[in-house]
């Protein structure tokens, strides 16, 4: 069998599609969207029709999409944005953010602005009453994912989007993986800053958007030219734009049947893998309150010791098999994941776990060889480790 890709929590080829809606703007439609001429214009035209699908699409006005390189950039800007915009001293997160948001949160305190971060619990789920219960007069911003990239838990965002209305205090939500594979509408779930990745749903790399809905405190931080309302200076990547609206449009009119045949392929892993292993192996997360396409699984050998996740990577990988040990912002690092940590598993079961994440073109002949594959490297680690 050829290469079995199940990394689309890090990265998604693009799809054919998208690249055919992409193509004439690099080689006919080439102008700079802010040209004053007829090509300038007609990629300007091309931008706006595009902005107004995204919008569509999220229940948002147009005026209030923000054309970004990405999930990052996204989240970097809403919360360096809201902190200088207000004033206020502490944001609040949670310790199973991307980097993009830990990263950013730490960051600005040398601004000083406190991060406080609540705890998940052993699923990875925040509740709705720990953000209302930290929430004070100083809070400039909270900011919680929708989707976990490692384990795929959903956080009840409509719940703690309520409080964060009704307190006054503007909330970010990272939907880089929710978008696409269950509704995401900005009004419904109460989101002032809303922060989505194109690579992530068979678009293009280094091209996002960051919502922002209209009146809520905020200031730009990228300054440069008019572009984005002077929200965001820098030429606009226009191709990148038409590929990232087509590719939203793509994913959400198919979202039902992606997520049925994910439900189904993940049914097949997960009980395959207790068949094989029974309690050798666990899948970390919660059980139901989860997105299908991301799976995280620890291995366990018969003394109890977990299995060395980086070598079960690599000798997937001679098998034709991509999988990762985290997001992909954190792997080759040699600490544990701190999404594993924050759910409270032990060094050494985080340091075992691998995650399998599905995407629309994987099929049920890949699962299998998966499982095949899998329990020879795994009962040969065993092995070696009871010797």
């Amino acid at each position: 069998m050829d290469t079995v890709y199940f990394d689309h929590a890090a990265t998604t080829p693009v799809d054919e599609r998208v690249l055919e809606a992409m193509t004439p703007y690099f080689t006919e439609h080439y102008g700079n969207a802010n040209s004053p001429h007829q090509s300038g214009n007609n990629a300007k035209v091309a931008v706006e029709e595009a902005r107004e699908t995204i919008a569509e699409i999220i229940g948002a006005a147009p005026a209030e999409i923000i054309f970004t390189s990405g999930g990052t950039e996204s989240d970097n800007t809403a919360i360096k944005g809201a902190v200088n915009a207000t004033g206020k001293s502490d944001i609040i997160t949670s310790p199973l953010e991307h980097h993009a948001v830990l990263h950013t949160a730490e960051a600005v305190k040398r601004n000083g602005v406190r991060p406080r971060y609540i705890e998940a619990d052993s699923d990875g789920i925040i509740k709705p009453e720990q953000v209302k219960e930290a929430i004070n007069a100083d809070t400039a911003l909270v900011s919680l994912m929708h989707v976990n990239n490692e384990i795929g838990t959903i956080n009840p965002i409509k719940e703690i989007g309520e409080i964060c209305t009704e307190y006054k205090v503007p909330f970010h939500s990272d939907t880089v993986q929710s978008v696409g594979k269950i509704p995401v509408d900005v009004d419904e779930l109460g989101i002032d800053f809303l922060s989505i990745s194109g690579h992530k749903i068979y678009g293009p790399k280094g091209i996002g958007v960051l919502y922002m809905r209209h009146g809520t405190p905020w200031l730009p931080w990228m300054h440069g030219g008019s572009q984005e309302r002077r929200r965001r200076g820098g030429t606009l990547n226009v191709p990148g734009i038409i590929g990232l609206a087509k590719a939203m449009e793509l994913v959400v009119d198919q979202m039902d049947d992606h997520r049925k045949k994910f439900e189904k392929l993940r049914s097949r892993l997960v009980n395959g893998l207790e068949e094989k292993f029974g309690d050798r192996c666990q899948i970390n997360g919660d059980s139901e309150q989860r997105v299908p396409h991301i799976i995280n699984i620890s291995f366990i050998d018969p003394a109890g010791e977990g299995l060395d996740g980086e070598m079960l990577l690599l000798n997937l990988d001679v098998e034709g098999i991509c999988v990762s040990n985290g997001s992909a912002c954190t792997s080759g690092a040699m600490e544990p994941s701190h999404v594993l940590d924050g759910i409270g598993l032990d060094e050494k079961t985080a340091n075992s776990s691998i995650r399998i994440s599905l995407g629309k073109d994987n099929t049920a002949e890949e699962i299998d060889y998966f499982l095949d594959k899998i329990e020879v490297v795994v009962n040969r680690m065993m092995s070696t480790a009871e010797a």
